[in-house]
């Protein structure tokens, strides 16, 4: 029960720290949960090479595209690995919310560093996108882009 109360106020605290934006919709682009493909800890490489067009495509547009052209990944995981990850597990919370835990448990949190904003934007530093790999054309896609 201490453990549950504590992972509980853990994420609540972090979810205090992330800004979400008052009086606006989120872009979410909720998948059905029958649009997505069974992905285990064995599809990483492949999510991982996929993001080498996705982080380009979601964040390389606009006046800004040059500053996210380096990217390191610091975490890629399927949300129901992140349960017990302090810094990670308010994320699978929010997908819940978003999409419900059937989508969230097919999708995954990709955090990503982005070094050319170091000492110009803390909160452009680092992204967050949730993903997940379509069952029909089997390609990685995002669905959500928080930061």
């Amino acid at each position: 029960m201490m453990k549950k109360l504590s992972i509980f106020l853990s994420s609540f605290l972090l979810l205090l720290m992330i800004p979400l934006p008052i009086g606006a919709e989120p872009d979410v682009k909720c998948p059905t949960v029958d649009q997505l493909a069974e992905t285990s800890l064995d599809d990483k490489d492949d999510l991982l090479e996929a993001l080498e067009k996705i982080v380009p495509d979601t964040y390389g547009e606009g006046d800004y595209g040059n500053f996210y052209s380096e990217w390191e990944v610091k975490t890629a995981k399927p949300f129901p690995k992140t349960v017990g990850e302090e810094e990670e597990e308010a994320y699978y919370g929010m997908a819940k919310n978003f999409c419900d835990e059937e989508v969230a448990n097919k999708s995954w949190l990709v955090k990503l560093y982005f070094p050319r904003w170091e000492g110009k934007s803390a909160s452009a530093l680092e992204g967050q996108i949730f993903l997940a790999k379509s069952k029909e054309k089997g390609d990685w896609f995002v669905w959500f882009r928080y930061h």
